[in-house]
């Protein structure tokens, strides 16, 4: 350590000391910083840059400047959805394929299994960031599968629709709808639903309200259920949701229904 001291040309007993200090509050503030930056860019779709994720601070009444918010987002690896994004890469078609907006040229259905819409989130623990998916038929608003897991993936989505498949069975044609990220966009991703005798249907870019009842689901869940609870670790948090997701099919009122529950329209199409 005193050799290293000294090509650094400082002091052992300066290098403990600050070794020993608590962060300072600059730092404690890029931490907060941090969790509203990443809170933010999910819930705008992952569409807004430094600039917009800034602006959205300062309404928040958090004090940044846009370099902090943009050296904070490299950090938290966050950026908006349009970059890079559509940047030509040889090859990367064979990997990755999106699809036009099927649904909103479909008619508003009149019986379940007819349109199903799927997206995800983040929650918050005390282990980290936790990603939830959910696939939710359009008709009752009920949700008829999902998942958790600690990274972004196809895996991730695959596994909400995988358990969808295996608890109801879709009408032959059903369109699934989704917004354009890579994860729902996957090449092994559109032969699930393919096989499944699905169609895909994906929101336009940067356009949140064309999948607007999966947002408004994670907005319920959010409100009633993870901003009111800090999680401990992942394990509480799935169960906790998991336990409100049969709560929400079975008992809550919807008013996008006639302030029926999910399991209430269910049964009246039966």
């Amino acid at each position: 350590m005193r050799k290293l001291c000294d090509l650094l040309g400082v002091s052992r007993s300066g290098f403990y000391a600050w070794r020993a200090r608590e962060e300072s509050a600059r730092r404690q503030y890029d931490h907060e910083l941090k969790a509203a930056i990443v809170e933010l860019h999910q819930g705008f779709r992952r569409a807004y840059g430094a600039r917009r994720v800034h602006q959205a601070l300062r309404q928040k009444g958090l004090s940044c400047s846009v370099r902090r918010v943009s050296r904070l987002m490299k950090e938290s690896g966050v950026s908006a959805s349009t970059k890079g994004l559509y940047v030509w890469n040889p090859g990367r078609h064979e990997f990755y394929t999106s699809a036009g907006n099927v649904l909103a040229e479909e008619e508003v259905p009149f019986r379940e299994g007819m349109h199903w819409a799927g997206d995800f989130t983040y929650i918050r623990t005390g282990s980290g960031w936790l990603y939830h998916a959910v696939v939710i038929d359009l008709y009752s608003r009920r949700v008829v599968g999902w998942s958790f897991g600690r990274r972004r993936n196809s895996e991730l989505t695959k596994s909400a629709l995988r358990m969808a498949l295996s608890r109801e069975r879709p009408r032959l044609g059903c369109v699934f709808h989704s917004d354009q990220g890579i994860e729902y966009a996957a090449h092994e991703y559109r032969e699930l639903v393919a096989s499944a005798g699905m169609r895909r249907s994906m929101s336009r870019k940067g356009t949140p309200l064309d999948n607007a009842t999966v947002e408004s689901f994670f907005h319920t869940l959010k409100a009633e259920l993870v901003h009111q609870h800090d999680f401990a670790n992942d394990i509480e948090a799935v169960a906790r949701i998991v336990e409100y997701i049969e709560f929400y099919n079975r008992d809550r009122l919807h008013s996008g229904i006639g302030y029926q529950s999910p399991h209430q329209a269910m049964l009246a199409c039966a």
